[in-house]
């Protein structure tokens, strides 16, 4: 495969409504909740070129995006997506270590977290330096929060005043120094057990 990740802008509008039905559809044999964005608000990062893009000779293969909060102290990575045809080439790591990279370089200082229900992305993000956090030490942004409307488990999230929902918190934090020997490995069983425990608790009971 030939595919390259460029940072994205007006040219790739054409891509927008695609990348929003990847991310749902992926979500929805997942059984995950998201919050949806439209082709509009997507089309809105790539012309302030806060979203990043894969292609492999004009075929969409990846994306994801980046937003701000609190005046640029904090950035998240969002809607990381891989194209069905692309899965299983370490495309989504790639991806994710060129949206990292560039948004050090693009709000330097930010501390960098993110949300997520997904193993695969907490193993990502764990290779990256991230480290699992309660929401307390994310933004207080309400804007951030309110992101998280559309999806399907908000009504946990608002339930527990924002405190706590099935995704897990992680951040990276640039101006703590890495740990000589590094963190434990990313245990997926661990992670996956709690991740039960969570929907066990949150989840309404079928009789």
């Amino acid at each position: 495969m030939n595919i390259s990740i460029v940072t994205a802008q007006e040219e790739h509008y054409k891509y927008a409504q695609e990348i929003c039905d990847t991310i749902e559809l992926s979500a929805l044999l997942r059984g995950t909740g998201i919050a949806k964005r439209t082709p509009e608000y997507i089309q809105k990062k790539m012309e302030t070129k806060d979203a990043v893009i894969a292609l492999e000779n004009g075929n969409f293969a990846g994306f994801c995006y980046i937003e701000s909060w609190q005046h640029g102290q904090f950035v998240a990575h969002s809607g990381l997506i891989v194209h069905p045809d692309y899965r299983n080439h370490g495309l989504a790591k790639k991806i994710k270590t060129f949206v990292f990279t560039y948004s050090q370089q693009k709000y330097p200082g930010a501390k960098v977290f993110g949300i997520t229900t997904g193993l695969a992305v907490m193993k990502i993000n764990s290779d990256l330096g991230y480290k699992p956090v309660p929401f307390s030490e994310l933004t207080n942004d309400p804007t951030f929060w309110a992101g998280c409307k559309t999806c399907t488990n908000f009504e946990i999230l608002k339930s527990k005043e924002y405190k706590m929902c099935l995704c897990t918190g992680m951040l990276y934090d640039p101006a703590e120094k890495p740990k000589i020997p590094p963190k434990h490995d990313f245990n997926v069983r661990i992670w996956n057990r709690l991740k039960k425990i969570k929907q066990a608790l949150f989840l309404p009971k079928i009789f």
